[in-house]
């Protein structure tokens, strides 16, 4: 390793804080650190070349290296690299961005707030919803309730929705207001291969919880499409309408957080359209910006934004904002990213090689340690077991993740390496049918590598 690198890898480990890493951990292994990306492809410090199977972050969607992207936030940079949207000021940019998402988006979603990213856009989100009730003369209606295996984000309110352990040990979370149903998860349900009966459940817990919170007292049912951190747990086709129609029964609101499954993640783009589904809001992030720059944003249907908007006087401000919302450099690379989306085609290039993509999951079902494979559109899991019948995971002794990622790396991929052996994987929508069938190539090969050393093979029943 060159000098100069071993020098970077010093000023990390002394001071660079990085998410959701064991601090003592992080000193002891140091930092990967990537030099350059094109297309489906990334550079490390030491010239190693490797697959990106997972889009970075589940976020760049278009693909590492667009010229386009670069050249519309310099553009933008050069005019007005920067407007408040405070004291009623705008910019074009956030303007035109907010038309173009409500006319993407699914009908009704009318009104948009600029956010950071996913985590302030749930933040956010919990606080419009928490001041629409009261504006409307609700002020009981303060519970929440989302799924067991859920990821909202790491605010200090959204981290409690949240249903991971990490983000809540050492936090006080969740706080009292946040309650959590469990997950749609057929592999490890007792229903699986019901997927009516799967639903069915799904509704009445959702019925049961807010009974039992009392009905006067829930304001809102969190869910993503698709769950994303917690596994990539895919529901049955017709669970997020279920889910919508029981909402309205109980006068609750529904938040979609779509901060993965927006933007062709899972075939359209936005997972919502695909059950018809409008929700109360959505929560939007990742591929809004394909990670190029931070942006999130919350969707708004009108009848939450008429309810806030009619509970103060005109001249009393709604007392929420950041002061990088709508920015105009990250909105203009949204405008584009949205634009390589319609009009560049990759939208349409994620759904023809999502066909391959789930080619390529089915075929690694048959290896010894595979227990399940599933997927939509390019958001995909692989679910690792020690016993196939008996769907037993690995002794966690085994270090199995640390291992798997370590391994793929080697073998040239990256992927998501679940801390309960399930490897994630989101490829960028740009990739090409031979790319894709490389990256499952690269995961056997990995599966394969670790089949063959003594404590795992001697793991499996």
């Amino acid at each position: 390793m060159h000098q100069s690198n071993r020098s970077l890898l010093d000023i990390d480990r002394d001071h660079l804080i990085h998410p959701v890493t064991s601090f003592r951990g992080h000193e002891a292994r140091g930092a990967t650190l990537l030099q350059s990306g094109k297309g489906m492809w990334l550079t490390d410090m030491d010239g190693r070349e490797v697959l990106d199977a997972f889009a970075g972050l589940w976020c760049v969607n278009v693909g590492y290296g667009q010229d386009s992207i670069v050249e519309a936030a310099a553009e933008q940079m050069r005019r007005l690299p920067y407007a408040t949207g405070y004291f009623h000021f705008g910019s074009e940019p956030a303007v035109k961005l907010a038309q173009r998402l409500v006319d993407l988006s699914p009908d009704g979603l009318d009104h948009v707030y600029f956010t950071l990213g996913g985590s302030d856009a749930v933040d956010s989100a919990i606080r419009y919803i928490t001041h629409y009730y009261n504006a409307i003369g609700k002020p009981a209606k303060k519970q929440c309730i989302a799924l067991e295996r859920g990821y909202h984000g790491s605010s200090s309110t959204g981290a409690g929705l949240t249903a991971l352990a990490n983000f809540h040990r050492g936090f006080d979370l969740p706080l009292r207001w946040q309650h959590h149903i469990a997950s749609p998860y057929p592999y490890r349900s007792d229903l699986e291969g019901d997927d009516a009966a799967i639903i069915a459940r799904s509704v009445q817990e959702l019925k049961d919880k807010v009974a039992q919170l009392g009905a006067d007292n829930v304001a809102a049912f969190f869910c993503e499409p698709i769950q994303g951190s917690g596994g990539v747990i895919v529901p049955p086709v017709g669970w997020l309408k279920a889910m919508r129609q029981a909402c309205d029964e109980l006068d609750i609101l529904l938040v979609a957080d779509e901060v993965i499954t927006a933007f062709g993640r899972t075939g359209p783009m936005f997972a919502c359209e695909a059950e018809g589904v409008t929700p109360d809001l959505m929560t939007v992030a990742k591929g809004l910006t394909a990670g190029y720059v931070p942006m999130g944003a919350v969707l708004m249907s009108d009848k939450v934004y008429q309810g806030i908007a009619n509970g103060a006087a005109p001249d009393v401000a709604i007392g929420h904002g950041a002061t990088y919302s709508g920015h105009p450099v990250s909105a203009a690379v949204g405008l584009e990213v949205l634009r390589l989306y319609t009009e560049g085609g990759i939208l349409a290039n994620g759904q023809k090689v999502a066909v391959r993509f789930d080619a390529g999951l089915a075929g690694l079902a048959d290896h010894p340690m595979v227990g399940d494979t599933r997927g939509r559109g390019l958001l995909g899991a692989i679910e690792l077991v020690a016993d196939k019948g008996g769907k037993t995971r690995f002794d966690p002794a085994l270090k199995l993740a640390d291992r798997l990622f370590a391994k793929g790396y080697e073998n040239g991929v990256i992927f998501r390496a679940f801390a309960d052996n399930i490897i994630g994987l989101a490829p960028a929508l740009c990739a090409s049918d031979a790319e894709m069938d490389e990256i499952f190539a690269r995961i056997r090969k990995t599966l394969d590598d670790l089949l063959e050393e003594a404590d795992i093979r001697a793991a499996l029943g």
